[in-house]
């Protein structure tokens, strides 16, 4: 390591006596396929990771980020068997886990299914959560052929026997691509707001959260406009900005309701010179930046 050029991938695990976060890849896409979506998406979480590690701290937070850098345990895959609900039920077992050892899970997608595995590490430890997702799409569908899939995670986590997701509040709509009937059950949930300049307080402090409520948060690649994320499983030719997205994932890092995080949809096979997969490092690293600063 050159000591005045550090890189991720000097810093990562370097202190895990007292591991604070810990980075996990669901590479999934099932729920894409059934979906009938692009397949992809279940190659992106190493080549996410691959890029985070090329990375520097912030130059001018240097020790704050390094700090959490250290306590942050490198990329650990769950092995994805195309069952789907199976592969699902092992995310939400990995997930309770480090909720319950208060590790903050990073949780690199894959398609949009990795929404509900996350989820379940709170129906898993009964632990109260509400759910920000950002995204072009409601993801409010009725199964396929008695089938889950990458449209379907919110539905799930509302309708969920445990009864612990307590609101779901979804932004950067795409209107084109979101029905009426969608955005009227959203709506009974919680938050449904369109492409817009959004912020992170401005999404989180609508919440009305009790003590013991979480906020897990969710962010779709595709609800980045496309000139800015090509390479996703649903392009979007709108969609909000790459600015507006990095502010949000620092401003999620820096809430201290954010318990768990996780990215999805960025399909490696559909990228320009891998322009999404480095804004989806880029977004995993001002995540942890906001961590860091809390």
């Amino acid at each position: 390591m050159s000591t005045d050029d550090p890189r991720l991938r000097d810093i990562i695990g370097k202190n895990l006596n007292q591991p604070a976060v810990q980075l996990l890849g669901f590479p999934s896409d099932e729920g894409v396929i059934i979906n009938g979506g692009r397949p992809g998406a279940s190659k992106a979480p190493q080549l996410i990771y691959d890029e985070l590690l090329k990375l520097t701290p912030h130059p001018v937070h240097i020790d704050r980020h390094t700090k959490l850098l250290k306590k942050t345990e490198s990329l650990t895959h769950l092995n994805c068997s195309r069952d789907l609900s199976a592969d699902q039920e092992n995310l939400g077992e990995s997930t309770a886990g480090f909720l319950s050892d208060q590790v903050l899970p990073v949780i690199l997608g894959g398609g949009h299914e990795t929404a509900f595995g996350h989820f379940l590490g709170y129906a898993k430890s009964t632990r109260p959560v509400n759910i920000v997702n950002i995204d072009a799409h409601a993801d409010v569908r009725e199964f396929k052929n008695g089938k889950p899939h990458s449209g379907s995670p919110f539905r799930q986590a509302i309708e969920h026997q445990s009864g612990m997701c307590r609101s779901y509040n979804v932004y950067g709509l795409n209107p084109a691509s979101v029905s009426a009937g969608h955005l009227a059950f959203v709506r009974k949930q919680g938050n449904a707001v369109f492409e817009q300049s959004i912020s992170a307080d401005a999404i989180l402090n609508r919440l009305n959260l009790f003590d013991e409520e979480s906020i897990m948060v969710t962010m779709d690649m595709d609800a980045v406009r496309q000139a800015d994320a090509p390479g996703v499983s649903a392009p979007n030719a709108s969609g909000i900005s790459k600015d507006d997205w990095l502010k949000l994932a620092y401003g999620f890092g820096n809430h201290p309701k954010v318990t768990s995080f996780d990215l999805c949809e960025v399909n490696p096979e559909f990228d320009r010179d891998n322009q999404t997969v480095k804004l989806a490092a880029l977004t995993v690293w001002y995540f942890l930046l906001g961590v860091a600063l809390r």
